[in-house]
C-alpha cells in the first residue's frame, strides 16, 4: 500500500512513467499498469489529493492490495501469540529468537522471513522503537547518574616537532539530558582519572549521585557484581562529592548505553581536523565545544528542547551541590620502612618515625606533602620531593645515638664487612662514626656487593676508595666493576726532563726595542 502511495503521489506531481520507473526500481509495465488504473478512473496528473484519499482510491481498484496480511496464510496463527510476541519485544528478545521459540515451544510452523513481516505489519514501529529502548536500560531520573568512558582520540603532533603522542578522551554523559564533557590526557594515571572527574563536575555545576564506570585499574581493583573493590584513592574522591561509585559489570556496554557512542561522536565531531598548540589548549576547545556543539544539538528522544535546554531547566538542578571546596587530587602508593627509617616513594626518601622499621605505610602524595598513614592512621607528614632522588629528613625520627649500634641491623652489616676485609670494615666504620642510620642505607649497600662479585675485589676497592677520600657506595660499586685497579704512580722529580737556566736577571731586566 505504501509503495503504491508513493507511485501515484509522482505521477500526481507530473513525473512520467520511465522516472517514476527509475526512482521506485519498479518495472515500467507495472507502472504503467497502476496509472492506467487511475486515468480510467478520469484522472490526470495534478488532480491532488492527500495520502489518505490515495489510499481509499487504491482499496477501490485493488482491493487485495488494502489489507496485505490477507496474502499471508500464517498470520492468523501469529495473531494467536499477539500477547506473547508483545511481551518478547519488550523484553529485548530479538525477531530470530521469537521466532525459534515459537517453533520450538509453541508449534509454529513458518518462516522467519513471514514472522519478520507480521510484526513490522502489526506492531507499531514508535512501540518497536521504544520496546527496543526499553530492553537496554530506562533512562534514569534527572541527577541520577553520569556515565563514564574513555577512548583513544588519535595522535598529536607537538608544534615544535618533536615525536608524536596519543591523545585519550575522558568522557562523561549524564544519560537524563545526554549532557557530555570531555578530558583529552596523555595517559590515564590515577591523578589524572581523579582529575577529570573533578574538572566533569565543576563543569556541570554539581556531582551525579551514582558513577557508572569501567573496570579499569584506576577505577576498581577487582570486579564483582555483588561486592566490587573500589580503588580506595577514587573511592576517597567519589566520597568528597557524595557520589555512589557502581562500576558497570565487565564486557556489558549496555550497562552505560548513552556513553558508549560517545567515544565515537567526540572523535569525529571535536577532534579530526583539528590542530591544537598544547594539551591546555585541547581541553580548554573541548569545553567549548561541549558547551556550544554537543549542548546544542536535539536528540530524538527528547524532543521538547535542546541538550543544553533540558540540562538547565531539569538535570542540573538535581545534581548534587559540590562542596566549598574541590577535592585535592593525589596519588596512592605503598613502601616500607628501611633500617634507616626512611620510605622510598618514587625515587624520593621520606624519614619516619624508627619504631615503624619493617612496617609497611600507605603513601598519599599531592603536589605539595607526602603524609603516610599506617594501619588507617596518618604518622607522618613530609613536604613534596620537587625532584627525583632527593631525601626528607626528620632527625626527630631517628632513636637515640647509641641505638643505632645495638640496632641488631647495624651488628650484622658490622660483621659482614669484617668478613669482606679489613679495609671494608675501615670504611664501614667511619661512614657509620656520624650519624649511623643516616649511612646505614649507603653502607648495606656496599656490604651487599660482596654477595655479587669477589669479596677480594670489593676489599680493595674500599680500600682505594679510602685513600682517594670518597667511601660512598657508588665509588665502591664502580671501582668493584672495574676490578679495583690501583690507580698509578705519579712520576716524582724532573723525571729527566731538560732545564732551561735563567739567573734572576731575566726576569727583572726590560729589553727595549
Amino acid at each position: 500500500m505504501a509503495d503504491l502511495v508513493e507511485l501515484y503521489r509522482r505521477w500526481d506531481a507530473g513525473e512520467s512513467i520511465s522516472e517514476v520507473s527509475n526512482r521506485l526500481g519498479v518495472d515500467r509495465k507495472t507502472v504503467r499498469k497502476y496509472v492506467s488504473a487511475a486515468t480510467g478512473a478520469g484522472l490526470s496528473p495534478g488532480g491532488g489529493g492527500d495520502v489518505g484519499v490515495w489510499r481509499e482510491r487504491i482499496a477501490g481498484w485493488f482491493p487485495d492490495r488494502a489489507d496485505s496480511r490477507l496474502r499471508h496464510s500464517s498470520w492468523p496463527v501469529y495473531d494467536q501469540h499477539e500477547a506473547w510476541i508483545r511481551q518478547q519485544l519488550a523484553a529485548g528478545v530479538t525477531i530470530a529468537t521469537m521466532w525459534q521459540r515459537l517453533r520450538d515451544e509453541h508449534g509454529v510452523d513458518s518462516s522467519e522471513r513471514s514472522l519478520n513481516r507480521w510484526v513490522a505489519a502489526t506492531i507499531d514501529p514508535a512501540e518497536r522503537a521504544q520496546a527496543r529502548a526499553t530492553a537496554l536500560l530506562p533512562t534514569p531520573p534527572p541527577g541520577e547518574q553520569g556515565q563514564v568512558d574513555y577512548g583513544l582520540m588519535g595522535a598529536w603532533e607537538p608544534p615544535g616537532g618533536g615525536k608524536p603522542v596519543r591523545v585519550q578522551a575522558w568522557i562523561m554523559t549524564l544519560p537524563f539530558s545526554r549532557a557530555v564533557f570531555v578530558w583529552p590526557t596523555r595517559r590515564m594515571r590515577q591523578p589524572d582519572w581523579e582529575q577529570a572527574h573533578v574538572a566533569a563536575f565543576e563543569f556541570f555545576g554539581g556531582a551525579p549521585r551514582r558513577i557508572v564506570c569501567d573496570n579499569l585499574k584506576t577505577g576498581v581493583l577487582k570486579p564483582d557484581l555483588y561486592d566490587p573493590a573500589v580503588n580506595p584513592s577514587y573511592q576517597a574522591m567519589a566520597a568528597w562529592y557524595g557520589c555512589l561509585v557502581d562500576p558497570a559489570r565487565p564486557a556489558r556496554p549496555k550497562d552505560k548505553p548513552s556513553v558508549e557512542r560517545a567515544v565515537q561522536y567526540v572523535r569525529g565531531s571535536w577532534w579530526r581536523g583539528r590542530s591544537f598548540d598544547s594539551l591546555e589548549h585541547m581541553r580548554a576547545d573541548a569545553a567549548r565545544w561541549c558547551r556550544q556543539v554537543a549542548a546544542a544539538r536535539h536528540v530524538r528522544a527528547m524532543p521538547e528542547g535542546s541538550v543544553a535546554e533540558v540540562f538547565a531547566a531539569v538535570e542540573q538542578p538535581a545534581l548534587l551541590a559540590l562542596p566549598p571546596k574541590g577535592f585535592e587530587v593525589a596519588e596512592w602508593a605503598r613502601a616500607k620502612v628501611a633500617p634507616d627509617c626512611h620510605a622510598s616513594v618514587k625515587g624520593c626518601l621520606y624519614s619516619l618515625p624508627y619504631r615503624l622499621i619493617g612496617q609497611h605505610v600507605d603513601v598519599r602524595l599531592t603536589t605539595l606533602t607526602a603524609e603516610f598513614y599506617w594501619q588507617g592512621e596518618l604518622v607522618k607528614t613530609h613536604p613534596a620531593a620537587t625532584t627525583r632522588s632527593q631525601r626528607r629528613t626528620d632527625p626527630g625520627d631517628y632513636p637515640p645515638a647509641h641505638a643505632a649500634w645495638l640496632h641488631k641491623d647495624a651488628v650484622h652489616v658490622r660483621a659482614k664487612a669484617a668478613q669482606i676485609g679489613p679495609s671494608c670494615a675501615a670504611l664501614v666504620e667511619r661512614r657509620m662514626a656520624g650519624n649511623a642510620l643516616a649511612a646505614f642505607r649507603s653502607v648495606a649497600g656496599i656490604v651487599r656487593l660482596a654477595e655479587s662479585r669477589d669479596p677480594q675485589v670489593v676489599d680493595a676497592a674500599c680500600r682505594i676508595a679510602l685513600e682517594v677520600g670518597d667511601p660512598s657506595w657508588r665509588t665502591v660499586k664502580n671501582l668493584a666493576d672495574q676490578g679495583a685497579p690501583q690507580p698509578p704512580e705519579r712520576p716524582q722529580g724532573d723525571n729527566n726532563a731538560p732545564a732551561i737556566l735563567r739567573g734572576p736577571a731575566a726576569f727583572t731586566t726590560t729589553t727595549n726595542h
